[in-house]
């Protein structure tokens, strides 16, 4: 590239740079993006509440050892031909009655279900806190892909508008000697046909850039325009060392989707063991304390006796004589509502055995259904392994290939950029025509442009790698 080049590449940068900054564009690092996408992103804030449910669940699990304690109340008005509940005796009345009850129920034994479930939801809770942290893992990783597709889409750009800077140089140079009626007319034209797609060159590199902005605030969940800094992330690019199954060894050791897959099959297992109980008598114990009020309820007070008839007679003398008795006078009082709940109480306790004879076969299938997930669990840990060393393999070929790649292709840059340095000196010259030209100047751009797509190919990749290996990004 010509000196000129160089400075009409730096005002240009300066340009874009005081532009976007008068337009309240916000510059994020990576790290910056990390955090904002840790802190913004849906997926990750969903995942959260899977968590937080499964902790919940886990708290519950461990309570349920606790007794069952409740109470009731009831009060109501009656009318027509009912039941005292005072004194159960038959009576067609209107009156209020309350019922209270105080319940106790506690297991004390139950094939020991509610162990084994405290200790299948510990297991569920542990592989959600270990499932956040995959999906912290696996957002910071997209994060820095994107970042560093934005990057790789920068550079592209560049080399697009550099392009169009080379062009317009020539077509200004053609110009002047077309103006003066000397060289080819028909190079000025096919100067000028490069410019227009020189320019399209650049439409297209800025809607690729675009894109990649987007994805990547679509991931920090923000909605107004970002730029990236470019010296916040360390571009070292050297080969890599490490091979497919070092890096799958690793991975098996510190990513979080293993341990959470892991301890799925653990919760799994559980879950047989807490359908087995089915299987097993349960014993509880329970106690009720137990009152009642009623309106019509009544204590008499003796307030003295008179002398009635009863009805009957004796014949004395033939002559019948009718028949006294003392009979004893009382009055009667309503009794107060708190002296008849303090009257009425009662107490039961006792122990109660539930014993599983028939079910139709529930017990039997809900234990077969818990081992089928537990096999299914089992197959998702091994499917995930091989996935991931397939992706591991896939990428770690991929990895290859594009460092070879950029290898051969900064070998091409410079052949071409000597090619295009004598052509571009033999056609200002007049020496050559404008096709050698034009053809040394696009391989020599294409060259840059695949340089810089190898050379990002090929960081995408071992960021990757590094993620496989829980390395920080």
């Amino acid at each position: 590239m010509s000196s000129t080049s160089i400075i009409y590449s730096i005002i240009f940068l300066f340009y874009c740079l005081g532009f976007s900054q008068k337009n309240g564009i916000k510059t994020y690092s990576l790290h910056q993006c990390i955090e904002i996408a840790l802190k913004n992103n849906l997926d990750l804030k969903s995942t959260i509440l899977n968590t937080n449910t499964e902790r919940i669940n886990h708290k519950q699990a461990k309570a349920n050892i606790l007794p069952n304690l409740n109470g009731s109340y009831t009060i109501g008005v009656n009318n027509g031909r009912s039941i005292d509940p005072f004194t159960n005796d038959f009576i067609n009345q209107e009156l209020t009655f309350s019922n209270a009850r105080l319940s106790l129920d506690a297991t004390i034994f139950n094939g020991f279900r509610l162990m084994n479930s405290i200790r299948q939801q510990r297991f569920n809770r542990k592989a959600a806190e270990m499932e956040i942290e995959e999906a912290q893992q696996t957002l910071i990783l997209n994060v820095t892909l994107a970042y560093l597709q934005v990057l790789n889409r920068e550079d592209v750009l560049g080399l697009a508008k550099n392009r169009l800077i080379t062009t317009n140089q020539q077509v200004q140079r053609q110009e002047d000697l077309y103006q003066e009626e000397f060289g080819n007319p028909a190079d000025f034209a096919d100067i000028k046909g490069q410019k227009t797609l020189d320019e399209t060159s650049i439409l297209t590199a800025e809607s690729a850039l675009k894109n990649a902005k987007l994805s990547l605030s679509r991931l920090m969940n923000i909605t107004h325009d970002i730029a990236v800094d470019r010296i916040s992330i360390l571009l070292d690019f050297k080969e890599y060392a490490i091979s497919s199954d070092t890096v799958f060894t690793e991975a098996l050791q510190n990513l979080a989707t293993f341990k959470a897959k892991e301890l799925r099959v653990k919760a799994a297992r559980k879950g047989v063991s807490v359908a087995k109980s089915q299987y097993i008598p349960e014993i509880s114990l329970f106690g009720q304390l137990n009152t009642n009020y009623s309106s019509v309820a009544e204590t008499f007070t003796e307030i003295g006796s008179t002398i009635t008839e009863t009805g009957d007679f004796v014949t004395i003398n033939n002559e019948n004589v009718p028949v006294f008795t003392n009979q004893t006078q009382f009055r009667g009082e309503n009794i107060e509502y708190l002296d008849q709940l303090d009257n009425n109480l009662n107490t039961v306790i006792g122990v109660a055995v539930n014993i599983p004879l028939f079910n139709g076969f529930r017990a039997k299938n809900n234990v077969s259904i818990e081992k089928i997930k537990a096999e299914e669990s089992l197959i998702e840990l091994e499917r995930t392994a091989q996935d991931v060393k397939n992706a591991i393999e896939q990428v770690h070929f991929d990895m290859r290939t594009a460092f070879n790649r950029y290898k051969s292709l900064e070998n091409q840059v410079k052949a071409f950029e000597e090619s295009y340095r004598i052509n571009e000196i033999r056609f200002n010259s007049g020496v050559s025509n404008f096709i050698a030209y034009i053809t040394s100047k696009n391989n020599l751009d294409n060259a840059k442009t695949n340089l810089a797509n190898a050379k990002y190919e090929y960081l995408l990749r071992v960021k990757v790698l590094e993620f496989y290996r829980g390395e920080s990004l």
